[in-house]
């Protein structure tokens, strides 16, 4: 263990525990513990949470679906960016 580590720790990166949330979300809808009517808001506000860390975006600028198609499910996260100044 190196020094920075033992003075500052070792935090997750965020984006690790949003990989590790999104999939235990989808293992609990395949394997049938909810509709996708309850999670998707919350994974909604959560996304926008994590994303406005780092940029200023509208509540509005985030869309979260969930789709399936043939045997396989889609989630579909689609983000608008503002443009740079």
């Amino acid at each position: 263990m190196s020094l920075f580590s033992l003075i500052f720790g070792n935090k997750p990166k965020t984006a690790h525990l949003a990989k590790e949330r999104l999939q235990l979300i989808i293992a609990h809808e395949r394997d049938g513990g909810g509709s996708s009517a309850n999670f998707l808001p919350d994974l909604q506000r959560e996304l926008i949470a994590v994303i406005s860390k780092y940029v200023k975006v509208n509540t509005e600028d985030i869309r979260v679906s969930l789709e399936k198609q043939g045997n396989y499910e889609v989630l579909e996260v689609n983000i608008v960016l503002p443009e740079k100044a």
